[in-house]
């Protein structure tokens, strides 16, 4: 979640509003919200706290020649129907345009649009063009195009690449993690952010440990989408040097699984002296995800040893953060990253997960609710009324990940309601239900199509 947040971005020109009666309602009456078991908690929208953040663009739009251009609230374009080509009318565009959607079209029809067919299917597309978008020919994803999201970060490049080997994208996936083993450190550590040209990070940020879970989990995971056991071992040959350099590193950061490693900033990007389970979660979903990429590279060996050390390291996970799985260890506020001991960040079922996790992650949505109906990271994040979309997208995936298909529709149908007028998901929702920040976000798409790709599973298997 970027740190970076510039609330001082111009007044959006035009945003999807709610009508004023509506919005006057909004404000006398509590908002409800329900969790997946059915419980339910008044949440009074108005506080003199609810913070009001600018919109500073409505979508993205490429040029045929791969110019980006963030789209601000309230212009007139319109896309060319499956691309982000931008043009004033359909009309009006020109022969390098029609080609270059054309392309874009040809680009959805190689892989799969998730929810087709269903009430997320525009939302989906959407998505799809949005990631694509956002990805550099290089395999940089930034997460977003307004200047302050401009940046590669590891664990969004992490899901985009997932996104796009499980929507049939699987070349474009491979991209993207060979970026992630061009920047990594000799020593298998990542900055929190690099400059989409892979030259280095912006700033002085530092290391974030949770980056090398992260990487390694998007490593494997796309490997293993990769039918072809020929090409499947191709891959794993070419990322060799990031399994390799991320599995050593973990290791010695937890001592063989033996012990949390230490504290890091994690996806709150704050310094901290605690140890947060939103480091350790992506390090125990990277090991987990590992031993399938080993064998892939032909040693069952190796794949056996990471498989011990992975149920070594779960079981201290779970022993540390337990049994409230707060943000931090030993304390009771939660976070997003309870989200991560669920399948399927994890490669268990839902019979598997243990139930003081169950209980922690059906408790967050209630502590973590705010007024325009989403989820902000945490129980402790600060009080402004605003809705984070990464979170409220990964819980989408995890209900997805559980069976829940009643929870993850809810989630799925609130981040399609609060979509921006080009179809784009913002990275924050204010009080009164307005986009907010800035549109699209790389990881809340990426989380979107990922929930789609569960469901429609589930949907298949139930056939």
């Amino acid at each position: 979640m970027p740190a970076t947040d510039d609330d001082a971005s111009p007044s959006p020109a035009h945003v999807r509003r709610r009508p004023r009666a509506a919005l006057l309602a909004l404000l006398l009456v509590a908002a409800v919200v329900v969790t997946g078991t059915g419980r339910a908690l008044e949440v009074w929208p108005f506080s003199p706290r609810n913070a009001t953040v600018a919109l500073s663009s409505a979508g993205i739009s490429v040029a045929p020649d791969g110019t980006r251009t963030p789209i601000p609230p309230g212009s007139d374009v319109q896309f060319l129907p499956g691309s982000r080509v931008a043009v004033a009318s359909p009309g009006a565009a020109t022969q390098p345009q029609l080609d270059a959607a054309q392309e874009s079209r040809d680009w959805l029809a190689a892989g799969t649009v998730p929810g087709a067919g269903t009430d997320f299917e525009d939302m989906a597309v959407d998505a799809l063009l949005d990631v694509r978008a956002l990805t550099l020919d290089d395999g940089a994803v930034v997460a977003g195009w307004s200047p302050n999201w401009r940046y590669a970060w590891p664990r969004d490049n992490a899901f985009v690449a997932v996104a796009l080997a499980r929507t049939g994208h699987v070349e474009d996936a491979l991209t993207v993690v060979m970026f992630l083993q061009q920047v990594q450190e000799a020593d298998g550590s990542f900055e929190a952010r690099y400059l989409p040209d892979g030259s280095g990070p912006p700033d002085d940020r530092g290391i974030q440990t949770d980056a090398t879970g992260w990487a390694l989990w998007a490593a494997a995971t796309v490997i293993a989408e990769i039918e072809s056991p020929q090409d499947r071992a191709s891959a794993a040959r070419d990322l060799e040097p990031l399994l390799e350099r991320s599995l050593a590193h973990i290791r010695d950061l937890t001592d063989d699984g033996t012990t949390l490693p230490p504290p890091s900033p994690d996806y709150w990007e704050v310094e901290t002296s605690k140890q947060t389970l939103g480091t350790s979660a992506p390090l125990l979903m990277a090991l987990a995800a590992s031993p399938p990429a080993l064998d892939a590279l032909g040693d069952a060996r190796a794949a056996r040893e990471v498989a011990t050390v992975a149920e070594t390291f779960d079981d201290v996970v779970h022993d540390a953060f337990a049994p409230g799985y707060g943000r931090y260890l030993g304390g009771s506020s939660v976070d997003t990253a309870v989200a991560f001991l669920l399948p399927p960040f994890l490669p268990v079922t839902a019979d598997e997960v243990p139930r003081a996790v169950l209980s922690a992650w059906d408790a967050a949505p209630i502590r973590m609710a705010r007024p325009g109906g989403g989820l902000a990271p945490g129980t402790s994040w600060k009080r402004d009324g605003i809705s984070w979309t990464p979170t409220t997208s990964v819980f989408a995936l995890a209900s997805a990940g559980l069976g829940d298909q009643t929870g993850a529709v809810r989630w799925l149908t609130w981040l399609d309601d609060h979509r921006t007028t080009l179809g784009s998901i913002p990275e924050k929702v204010l009080f009164d239900g307005s986009p907010a920040q800035l549109a699209p976000l790389a990881w809340s798409s990426a989380n979107v199509l990922l929930t789609l790709v569960l469901l429609d599973e589930a949907e298949a298997g139930r056939g």
